[in-house]
């Protein structure tokens, strides 16, 4: 049972190393030029470790997007399990922080992620082929929000799934839009998508 487990533990630990080159690798020469041999290199490994955890290049780049939705929940599952209302404190407190997840993201992987989705446009088997993650990460944050509401008695008046493929599709649009434009787009967004959830 110990062998297992520390193969198991090394299998993740892996597996982290080629998330954190990739991530690199990715936000430095974009999605379509940068190859799995550049991420093997970048991560200490050959091309082969690449294809044991993940079977294609855009599983691994939703992957790497995957870690930063976990550590979007994360941080908003703490603020908002705080939390008994929604008013403008907690706005500004939302507001802020994902501003802050913003920022260390970086500009740059948010453009990564346009950039993804048009390879996706222009590849329809591409798009086939990552169609199944894109729902789970939709479902996971539609379920992370509606736990969210449940917790202070407020409801969505749209469908979970639809406000959760919302944010995702203006998450990156919010923070390019506020840094290239130097105007804060966080706190007026966060206004237009309350306006989607009926409060206690």
């Amino acid at each position: 049972m110990a062998e297992r487990w520390t193969r198991e533990r090394r299998l993740e630990r892996t597996r982290s190393l080629l998330l954190d080159a990739a991530q690199e690798v990715f936000a430095e020469k974009g999605f379509t030029a940068a190859t799995l041999d550049d991420i093997a290199h970048a991560a200490g490994y050959t091309k082969g470790a690449i294809y044991k955890h993940f079977p294609t290049k855009e599983e691994l780049f939703l992957a790497v997007s995957d870690r930063y939705w976990q550590r979007y929940f994360d941080t908003f599952s703490e603020l908002l399990s705080a939390a008994s209302q929604v008013g403008a404190y907690e706005l500004d407190q939302v507001a802020q922080r994902w501003r802050q997840l913003a920022e260390d993201r970086g500009a740059e992987s948010a453009a990564l992620g346009y950039e993804f989705t048009l390879y996706l446009l222009r590849n329809p088997e591409a798009r086939e082929r990552v169609a199944t993650k894109r729902v789970e990460v939709a479902e996971a944050l539609a379920r992370f929000i509606v736990e969210g509401l449940d917790r202070i008695g407020a409801t969505l008046l749209i469908p979970p799934l639809t406000f959760a493929r919302v944010l995702i599709a203006t998450t990156d649009s919010i923070a390019l839009g506020t840094q290239l434009d130097d105007v804060d787009l966080y706190r007026p967004t966060l206004e237009m998508y309350m306006s989607a959830i009926k409060l206690p």
